[in-house]
């Protein structure tokens, strides 16, 4: 049976961990907005005003898609228990979203809008022709964000049984 004071607890930690999520979502994708942007031609086509506000949209944007991808996971395979329960399962569909918004994001503005392009020095994926920093920005900042947010530290992966 449960009683008031767990569900009040276990309500709390859920809007708890989304809201470090969030957070740490937020501070990892503008870290590395901030890192990978010398691999696009913004770097030395553009002004440094110009730079700035490409790292703090496309920062604006990350965090979007990370919310979405989330609650959309949470959607999916999430249960009441979370986040005591189905916490790989969250993570895993959250970066399947996350990687394949990322393919057709690179696809769409590198190849049909050409709203951005990759510099020479950008390594690229050859079967999805997407670049490698942005794929691995999509498995990287949400896993680290989501183990920040649940508190894990990496030596309690190996702890998760039948999560």
């Amino acid at each position: 049976m449960t009683s008031a004071a767990s569900v009040e607890f276990e309500g709390q930690n859920w809007i708890r961990v989304l809201r470090r999520y969030i957070l740490f979502s937020a501070l990892g994708h503008l870290i590395w907005e901030t890192g990978h942007i010398p691999l696009y031609t913004i770097w030395v086509e553009d002004s440094w005003r110009e730079i700035g506000f490409a790292i703090l949209h496309c920062t604006g944007g990350d965090l979007l898609i990370a919310m979405s991808t989330m609650l959309l996971s949470l959607f999916v395979v999430g249960s009441s228990a979370w986040p005591f329960e189905r916490v790989r399962w969250v993570l895993g569909v959250a970066l399947i979203l996350g990687v394949t918004y990322t393919v057709f994001s690179e696809w769409l503005n590198i190849v049909i809008r050409a709203a951005w392009a990759y510099r020479d020095i950008m390594p690229v994926v050859p079967v999805l022709d997407a670049g490698l920093t942005p794929l691995l920005q999509w498995v990287v900042v949400p896993s680290t964000a989501y183990m920040a947010a649940l508190g894990f530290r990496p030596r309690d992966l190996i702890n998760v049984r039948g999560r």
